[in-house]
């Protein structure tokens, strides 16, 4: 009787965790989803820049023959190492060390902002606005949402860095994190070949 009870707890527990393990990627499968869907997005706009370029006589603004390369490329190194870093911090938690996780994850917090306050300087010394000739709507627009989805990288990373310093809340599943940083992952994949289309390709 004792052995058939005990049968049925370990059963139900198995169940339990198996169905935590669905559940959880379900999640990581939604989300990539997610990601996919976003990369139709970006994917329309870089076809829309490339084929307005190709056909477009006068390209850039009036006045402008070409955009700075040097600090954008500075920029661009410091949010694809970061890439890197955010990629310690998942290790980092992996082993349960939840201060190199909050140390790593600080740390990729830091080189995004530094990548927005880079690009806000940038946009305070162009010499056109969004509404000067195609390239002007072109620039901002397509560096702008892609901007957007940076401090979205960075609220999402304050969000579960603020979860690890809740007791247990990251036994059981690492989903929030994983989602993360592979949100961060795709933003700066988007980056590098906005950076070859913006600035390479002038």
């Amino acid at each position: 009787m004792e052995s058939s009870v005990n049968t049925r707890i370990q059963h139900s527990v198995e169940h339990a965790i198996a169905h935590e393990h669905d559940e959880e990627a379900n999640k990581q499968y939604g989300f990539i989803v997610f990601l996919l869907s976003e990369s139709v997005i970006f994917l329309s706009f870089f076809a829309a820049y490339a084929v307005t370029k190709l056909t477009t006589a006068e390209w850039l603004p009036a006045g402008v023959t070409g955009l700075e390369v040097k600090e954008p490329t500075i920029n661009t190194v410091i949010l694809v190492s970061s890439s890197f870093v955010i990629y310690l911090a998942e290790k980092a938690l992996q082993r349960h060390n939840l201060w190199g996780f909050r140390i790593f994850l600080l740390l990729t917090m830091a080189m995004g902002s530094y990548f927005l306050y880079g690009q806000a300087v940038e946009w305070g010394g162009l010499e056109f606005g969004f509404t000067t000739g195609v390239f002007g709507g072109m620039f901002y627009l397509l560096t702008g949402f892609h901007g957007l989805h940076v401090l979205t990288g960075i609220l999402l990373q304050a969000m579960i860095l603020i979860r690890s310093f809740l007791p247990g809340n990251y036994d059981n599943g690492h989903y929030g994190v994983f989602a993360t940083s592979l949100f961060w992952h795709f933003v700066d994949v988007i980056w590098i070949i906005l950076f070859i289309l913006i600035y390479i390709w002038q």
